[in-house]
């Protein structure tokens, strides 16, 4: 697909047209990976970061939250609990946590994998090549890194590089790759300044880089950060800012189905906290085939505040997780089986073994 069509259907309003859309982007997704959701645990074991990026409600000089980091028997519990409710697959996410050593991730990674036979995924933020490797040598299967955007004059507003060193996501992401990581990436829809040209560019990116899983979600001002107070100033002109919507947000999860046909692409909970009552099902029917319930215990869940009103955040798990069973069941979907990796990932890796092969 040329970006010039990704922007004439980001631009499109005619429910006709989007209703075409929609059906397209399911049928993508049944051909290529299948009717199975599968559900990811999601673990949300620290607040603390280093960062100071300006949308998100974690960042380091935000001091109205508590912070926490989770020890590493209580992680294993959620894993454990990952495991009694049938997930696949855990996700191990924190802030940038500057205490956080590699070594002590590793020797998580390595318990997981010693008592559960779960897929292990890293959403850590940025971290230096050595600790990618580590990990990914103690079983950690995947790694998620967003890159927000791909407007580096946005990127460099919003998201601040740490003293002495320059952010550089795209390059980490090809670092991963070579790591051998399943790699996902993603954005924010609807960043202030964002215009329909740099979303375009955004989801032509998701293409160009292969990507195996694909997060969105759109972007929920937080009144504690500076751009959660001036959000409406920092936007585009009205014909040129993209709207953080939930229906932009469904046309970029429909056209990064149809551009990565074979990626695991979820719907977010920010996806569910604009619509409580049917994100779920929208996203599922629109190309997406995973949800990522949260087990991180509620203690710990409501602090974890990226951004405020979170749909999971007072929600118990196992009650919410059988009714999200059901919801799944009543669109026509099947929980899926096992660890649900990626069919692009796997594509990629036989193609690399049978290229290598013949040379």
């Amino acid at each position: 697909m040329r970006r010039t069509e990704i922007l004439d259907w980001l631009r499109e309003e005619r429910p006709g047209e989007l209703c075409r859309l929609w059906k397209t982007a399911n049928r993508v997704r049944r051909e290529n990976v299948g009717s199975g959701v599968h559900l990811r645990g999601l673990i949300e074991f620290s607040n603390r970061c280093r960062r100071s990026c300006s949308y998100c409600g974690i960042r380091s000089p935000n001091r109205k939250i508590a912070r926490y980091r989770m020890c590493a028997d209580e992680i294993q519990d959620c894993a454990g609990a990952a495991v009694r409710r049938g997930f696949g697959t855990v996700v191990l996410q924190s802030g940038e946590d500057p205490e956080l050593s590699a070594e002590w991730m590793a020797d998580l990674i390595l318990g997981i994998k010693a008592e559960t036979k779960l897929s292990v995924t890293l959403s850590l933020g940025e971290r230096t090549k050595e600790e990618l490797a580590l990990w990914r040598r103690a079983g950690a299967d995947r790694y998620l890194l967003r890159f927000e955007t791909s407007n580096p004059r946005l990127y460099k507003r919003f998201h601040p590089s740490l003293p002495g060193r320059d952010s550089d996501r795209l390059a980490l992401l090809a670092v991963l790759r070579t790591l051998g990581y399943e790699t996902g990436s993603g954005i924010l829809v609807g960043l202030p300044g964002q215009t329909h040209a740099d979303l375009a560019r955004d989801i032509d990116l998701f293409g160009r880089l292969d990507l195996d899983m694909i997060g969105l979600g759109p972007y929920i001002p937080h009144p504690d950060t500076p751009l959660g107070k001036s959000w409406k100033e920092c936007c585009a002109p009205p014909d040129r800012q993209v709207p953080n919507t939930e229906e932009m947000t469904y046309k970029v999860l429909a056209l990064a189905r149809l551009i990565c046909p074979r990626a695991n692409i979820p719907v977010t909970t920010a996806v569910a906290t604009l619509n409580r009552s049917a994100g779920f099902e929208l996203g599922l029917s629109r190309g997406a085939n995973v949800i990522m319930p949260n087990v991180t215990p509620m203690t710990y869940r409501r602090m974890y505040a990226i951004y405020p009103g979170k749909a999971c955040a007072f929600e118990n798990h196992d009650s919410a997780g059988e009714k999200l069973r059901y919801r799944i069941q009543n669109e026509g979907r099947f929980v899926g089986r096992g660890r649900g990796d990626s069919p692009n990932y796997a594509h990629r890796t036989r193609s690399k073994a049978v290229r290598e092969a013949v040379l």
